[in-house]
């Protein structure tokens, strides 16, 4: 029986985030859920108003992230989110905010 942690089974997905996502713990919450969930990669505010994110860990984990995210925590209004699979070796150790 294969690991379910090997690597071929991490996804990893770069997301970016639009509406009211900054100013309204986005960020922070999007670090605790991760945590919750046991994905890793980062989250951070860009100047233009929107919130970008790296996603990575099984695709379960992934799949959870993004629902979530696509929701926010109380106070977020998600417009659009955008969301590319990327295809790289790098391999975050935790979720965190740059």
């Amino acid at each position: 029986m294969q690991d379910p942690n090997s690597a071929s089974h991490i996804e990893t997905v770069h997301v970016t985030v639009s509406g009211t996502v900054q100013g309204v713990g986005y960020r922070h919450a999007t670090v605790r859920r991760a945590h919750l969930l046991g994905a890793t990669g980062w989250v951070q505010n860009l100047p233009d108003g929107t919130v970008e994110a790296m996603v990575q860990g099984t695709p379960d984990q992934v799949d959870h992230m993004l629902e979530w995210l696509r929701r926010g925590p109380p106070g977020a209004d998600v417009k659009e989110l955008t969301t590319r699979r990327e295809y790289t070796d790098k391999r975050y150790i935790r979720f965190e905010q740059l």
